[in-house]
């Protein structure tokens, strides 16, 4: 993208004081000075005695639908009114410019007691606001950047490159500097959004994905999805200087209005944390359902009273496309009678039988009265009323069909607009509030993937035809950015745990019973009883095994190729090389007793390649039996052992927790490896191995060992 601009805002003194950066009442009270001031006809009524900005103030009070809101509200706007008609009465003979000046300090003071940027500042997300309301930061998963806007003008200042997958950006405190989480990097970059340039790097354990700041911007927290902390930084001295295990896999993360505590989503169960930025402690939590899963963002209403938050359910005993997956957002409640509850409101029967897929991220306007709503998999956005109710909590208000995939939403400072990052078109919209007219779209960033992968990950991530006809599922629900979901699903051919699609390239054929030599077979999934959807490729087409069907369909094609595109990354356990432990635990690994690299053989550690059907290799390693479900013959293609570290559960059907679970308790008879002999320390330094998978890049030992690698 080039940049039009060389900072954000850009507007005179004047009018920045006069603009987006007052809450909408002041910038009113101000527009009636100025007609008081002389500046409109004098033949408009007085509207700055003290009464009448009273009755003025009630009548807005009415459409508010909190109590707190409507009290607060009220008395903050009657208090104004008061001190202000006293001011301009005392200085009513100074002139127009002064007068104004003065009212416009005034009112700019008292915007910290309420200031509608709170909400927007306070929350992880991949989009947010400056606190001064002057500039938009974007960060761009696939392009590696992160694209500085100015507001409201919506230029782009400028794209700077920060590394492998950028997640959550975060504004620290009231300046102009930022703070991201490259994701694929392990580390957070501080940014100058002035000057489009990173300013230090902070290396940390792995995969930071939300961040936040405090008020005074003297310190950031941040989520490490793995292995399940959050971290205390001091951007100023670029330092980590607290960490804390708090659950497993958080994402999301917000801060409270007096930076007393955090709110933390954990990715796989939804479960919400209540965590101390004082010490790291976990002061409370609210557990989702079993069937709970992918909970990314959270976000706190304006007075901290309640938390928003978006996941889906995963219904891993249906494998039926009218009833797998479900969208919803949870709303937790901090305070009130009912605190420490928390209520699911689903998605897909909120507009009669309208359905919506894979939820990805929300937002609370600064007035705290409508929660905004993004789906990823259907390209829908829900305005809702937010109710103080503590039964319904959300009422439909509208909706709006958006771009491709959209991931980030946020409500502008004055809640009159909202902006909605649509991450497949690579561009932010901009759409009125409440009526859902579009008023602005630009370009964030290129296309970085080429039109075929493009094309690809779109199919994966949709939820509508031809890749779905019920609108509930897709690719992305089960394989979300080409992670597992940490699910094991009752497949009819028995249970099936969700796998990686790390290095799947290298390891065809795919499924755990190799019943599938090319991604293209899954066209049998997407008209099958799951997806039930129209389907990429036309009838008949061969069966799976069968006739390649790769190159007799332009969108099969490129499916294939986005999803074998999944690269394996380097486990954090291995970042200075093999430790002691997991070099013992190699040697035991390769050797004869345990027989492990007969089937975890060469780069891939897996024996599993592209060949003639009639030569496939599966193996039998006892764990068919446990499974009464089971209807194949219990042999099972051979995994690689790429990643294991973050994969848990582990085997076909998800019963072993724990790698070391898998070695003994999993392997009772050594069908599956010799392992009863080890001894407990023996078995740690086995883990210690399997957990440090992979320690070097393995895709140019493959090339060199000549392993096929099938692109698409």
């Amino acid at each position: 993208m080039t940049p039009q601009h060389s900072h954000c805002g850009g507007g005179p003194m004047i009018g920045f004081l006069f603009g987006a950066c007052l809450p909408g009442r002041f910038c009113n009270l101000l527009c009636r000075l100025r007609r008081v001031a002389g500046e409109t006809p004098a033949s408009e009524p007085d509207l700055m005695s003290p009464a009448a900005c009273t009755v003025d103030v009630c009548t807005r009070q009415s459409k508010l639908r909190s109590t707190h809101m409507r009290k607060r509200s009220f008395l903050s706007d009657r208090v104004l009114c008061m001190i202000v008609f006293a001011a301009f009465q005392k200085h009513k003979m100074m002139n127009r410019l002064q007068t104004l000046l003065i009212l416009a300090a005034l009112a700019a003071s008292i915007v910290g007691f309420s200031s509608p940027l709170q909400a927007q500042t306070r929350s992880a997300g991949l989009m947010n606001f400056s606190s001064d309301g002057r500039c938009v930061a974007c960060s761009n998963r696939d392009s590696g950047t992160v694209t500085i806007l100015s507001w409201p003008e919506l230029k782009v200042q400028h794209e700077i490159s920060v590394g492998s997958h950028p997640e959550g950006v975060a504004w620290i405190g009231k300046t102009h500097k930022l703070a991201c989480c490259v994701y694929g990097d392990d580390s957070i970059v501080i940014l100058d959004a002035d000057h489009g340039s990173i300013d230090r790097r902070i290396d940390v354990f792995d995969e930071p994905y939300g961040i936040v700041s405090t008020q005074d911007g003297s310190k950031l927290c941040a989520t490490l999805e793995f292995p399940g902390q959050v971290i205390q930084l001091d951007p100023a001295l670029g330092v980590v200087t607290a960490t804390w295990e708090v659950g497993q896999m958080p994402r999301g993360i917000a801060i409270s209005r007096d930076d007393s505590f955090l709110l933390v989503t954990e990715y796989l169960t939804s479960k919400v944390l209540k965590i101390s930025t004082a010490d790291g402690t976990v002061q409370q939590t609210w557990d989702g359902a079993s069937t709970d899963n992918l909970a990314r963002q959270v976000v706190l209403s304006p007075n901290d009273q309640k938390a928003y938050f978006t996941h889906i359910r995963s219904r891993v005993s249906a494998s039926h496309g009218n009833g797998s997956i479900f969208p919803y957002v949870s709303v937790a409640r901090l305070t009130g009678e009912k605190a420490g509850t928390r209520m699911r409101v689903p998605m897909d029967s909120l507009l009669g039988a309208r359905v919506t897929a894979n939820p990805w991220d929300c937002d609370v306007s600064a007035d705290g009265e409508r929660l905004g709503v993004v789906f990823a998999g259907t390209n829908d956005m829900y305005l809702c009323h937010i109710l103080p109710d503590d039964y319904v909590e959300l009422e439909y208000e509208k909706g709006v069909r958006l771009g491709n995939n959209p991931r980030a939403i946020r409500f502008s400072p004055d809640d009159k607009s909202v902006l909605i990052y649509n991450a497949l078109d690579f561009e932010i919209v901009v759409l009125q509030v409440p009526s859902g007219t579009e008023i602005a779209r630009v370009a964030v960033t290129d296309n970085p993937l080429g039109e075929e992968l493009l094309l690809g990950k779109k199919l994966f991530y949709t939820a509508l035809q031809p890749m779905s006809s019920r609108s509930w599922i897709s690719c992305a629900s089960c394989h979300p950015d080409g992670d597992a979901d940490g699910r094991t699903w009752q497949q009819p051919e028995g249970l099936r745990q969700t796998q990686s699609l790390a290095g799947l390239s290298w390891t065809h054929p795919v499924h755990w019973s190799a019943d599938r030599d090319e991604v293209q077979d899954f066209e049998h999934t997407i008209q099958g009883l799951l997806m039930q959807g129209q389907g990429l490729a036309k009838r008949p087409f061969p069966d799976a095994l069968g006739e390649p069907i790769s190159g007799k369909s332009k969108e099969l094609d490129a499916l294939a190729a986005y999803t074998n595109s999944h690269k394996c990354v380097l486990s954090p356990f291995a970042k200075n090389g093999l430790s002691e432990s997991a070099q013992r635990g190699q040697q035991l690994f390769f050797s004869a007793e345990t027989k492990c690299a007969t089937c975890h053989s060469g780069p891939m550690m897996s024996d599993s390649q592209p060949r003639a059907v009639a030569e496939i290799v599966r193996h039998d390693v006892g764990t068919g039996k446990d499974d009464p479900s089971e209807l194949m013959e219990p042999k099972y293609d051979t995994p690689t052992l790429m990643g294991l570290y973050r994969s848990a559960p582990y085997l076909h059907h998800g019963k072993a927790a724990t790698l070391k679970d898998v070695l003994t308790t999993s392997n009772p008879r050594d069908e599956h490896g010799g392992t009863s002999h080890l001894t407990e320390s023996q078995i740690e330094d086995m883990v210690e191995f399997l957990r440090a998978q992979p320690f070097a890049d393995p895709e140019p030992a493959a090339k060199a060992a000549g392993l096929k690698q099938v692109i698409k």
